[in-house]
């Protein structure tokens, strides 16, 4: 917001520090009882989701004021911006058009003077040959036998998001390919993985984009190693090794054949990729069809983000509400519960997408920030969470906002399994929201029979103060559709975010710094300089040095 008032100092903030104050000392079980239609009138739709955001620490004018904020921070002509291709990754002078690639439209969108939708749709059909020709056995692996697995090597938004998918969509695995995920440089994943696989019928995707990304690299030579040393020949790699890379050179010098090589694009970041080639092995697995259906899902929530009006709109609603708690209640982190098991490794990916987003410390003019910006991200599955950490949600002393995330329908209907785990998901959030006075804690204890001495000593320990915000999103069925629409929903949540707080949301600096410095650590882990003669600190040194000592006496 170059040459604009700070954040902090604009009216609308400091509306919104007034009325958070008046509001400090009411509970929501009063907006409940005085509003008997509160539920009612707090619920949005869109892209197959609905959102009840009615158990939050926030009345009508709370979101007038909210929105006001919105307003004043240009959101809407920032989100048109992002649509139309603009720039807005300012560090690295690109636009972010991760929603290019789920656009059927067709419509025309320049990027350095070129129309990049044939590009998008010219790889979304190579895609579909490739996907066609693998599952229809016309291409096997180097003895002619059906590949059985595919193995998708990357780090980042090229492992999380494509990993996220393939195991939410489950139910809509076609039976061909069994999808197995590397990304960790610990010797120990890569290494299992390859112990359950055989050589002659897996597939490899190699997933960078630079083609030089040390973790993705290693572990790609690692397994080319494992494939000729279990009888494939320097020929067969090009029949068992794909990539997505820009880096073609690298990538054929590896053994690649070039017409093996699936494009990505300056303009997509990392962790918003999985709609692009890097979501090959979710093809692979739930088949082309599904696929597009995904991309369906997140255009469908992209059209709501950009023609709902901010008071109607799910990213908007959800992003200032995420700003009212960080900002406004000093809350440090955010809860994500999907009550699915196919949902289980969504604030994994909610992590990586909001945390390497927002976690900035400058404003796009490159000034230090006075406020907070991008909370901690965690979570778990439901009802799991409710025997672990759901304790310091409910009586812990910190503010804790949660998004509880469910289906009203299973993919696998067992007893009554399902219904208990709907109950399971109302109850956390009905109790989190209402919470237990002692005078209801006291008479509970009565009628067990407990004596007034023992009620006394007892009570506290199970008054639970309640007022504790929420949202719950619930959709049919997580299916395709549903699933694009829910990631659509977060990316579009911290973009709206990171516009309030004035950060670039599509840059990530602070992950290259520890890359810098692990260069240098690992050829000094790797040699036998004199430690003594390089800058450095004591502790690293010391760290280096037992290191050393180890693999020497090995």
């Amino acid at each position: 917001m170059s040459g604009t008032q700070p954040l902090t100092e604009r009216p609308e903030w400091q509306a919104l520090v007034r009325h958070q104050q008046h509001l400090s000392g009411t509970h929501m079980r009063d907006l409940f009882s005085t509003d008997p239609d509160r539920a009612s009138r707090f619920v949005l739709k869109g892209g197959g989701l609905t959102l009840d955001y009615s158990r939050n620490r926030a009345t009508h004018e709370t979101y007038e004021k909210l929105i006001a904020l919105a307003s004043a921070c240009k959101v809407p002509e920032r989100i048109e911006a992002m649509f139309r291709g603009d720039a807005i990754n300012i560090t690295e002078k690109r636009p972010a058009l991760h929603v290019a690639l789920r656009d059927p439209s067709g419509d025309s969108i320049t990027v350095n003077g070129e129309d990049i939708a044939p590009t998008v749709e010219n790889t979304l059909a190579k895609m579909e040959r490739f996907v066609d020709d693998v599952t229809s056995q016309r291409w096997t692996g180097r003895s002619g036998k059906a590949f059985t697995d595919v193995i998708s090597i990357g780090i980042g938004g090229s492992f999380l998001g494509p990993k996220l998918v393939s195991e939410a969509l489950k139910p809509y695995w076609q039976g061909r390919l069994q999808p197995h995920y590397v990304a960790n440089i610990d010797g120990t994943q890569l290494a299992e993985v390859l112990n359950r696989v055989n050589p002659e019928t897996t597939l490899f995707l190699i997933q960078s984009k630079s083609f030089k990304t040390q973790e993705t690299l290693e572990n790609s030579k690692a397994a080319r190693d494992w494939f000729l040393e279990q009888g494939g020949t320097e020929e067969d790699i090009a029949r068992h090794f794909v990539a997505v890379t820009t880096n073609i050179d690298e990538a054929v010098q590896f053994g690649i054949a070039e017409d093996n090589l699936f494009p990505m694009w300056d303009w997509v970041g990392g962790r918003y990729s999985l709609w692009s080639a890097i979501g090959l092995p979710v093809a692979l697995t739930i088949g082309m069809d599904n696929f597009r259906a995904l991309l369906a899902g997140a255009h469908a929530m992209d059209s709501h983000f950009r023609s709902a009006p901010m008071a109607e709109n799910m990213p908007v609603m959800m992003a200032m509400l995420g700003v009212w708690y960080s900002n406004f209640w000093g809350a440090e982190t955010h809860a994500i519960l999907p009550y699915d098991h196919y949902l289980r490794i969504l604030p994994a990916h909610l992590q990586q997408l909001d945390m390497e987003s927002n976690g900035k410390r400058v404003n796009q003019n490159g000034d230090a920030l006075n406020y907070d910006t991008g909370p901690v991200i965690w979570g778990g599955v439901g009802a799991n969470g409710q025997h672990a950490f759901h304790q310091l949600l409910h009586q812990g002393t910190r503010l804790i906002p949660a998004d509880f995330i469910i289906p009203l329908q299973t993919h696998n209907p067992v007893a009554d399994h399902h219904v208990t785990l709907y109950a399971n998901c109302l109850s956390q959030s009905r109790a989190l929201m209402a919470g237990k006075t002692l005078d209801e804690a006291k008479a509970e204890l009565a009628e067990e029979g407990l004596s007034a001495a023992e009620i006394d000593s007892l009570a506290p320990h199970k008054v639970i103060p309640g007022n504790k915000p929420s949202n719950t999103l619930v959709m049919d069925k997580v299916t395709p559709e549903t699933l694009g629409a829910l990631i659509a929903l977060y990316e579009h949540r911290t973009f709206v975010q990171g516009i309030i707080w004035d950060v670039d949301s599509f840059d990530q600096w602070g992950v290259e710094l520890g890359k810098q410095m692990g260069k240098g650590i690992l050829d000094r882990l790797t040699s036998d300089r004199d430690l003594s003669t390089e800058p450095s600190d004591s502790s690293t040194d010391q760290l280096i040095q037992w290191f050393r000592n180890r693999s020497t006496t090995n």
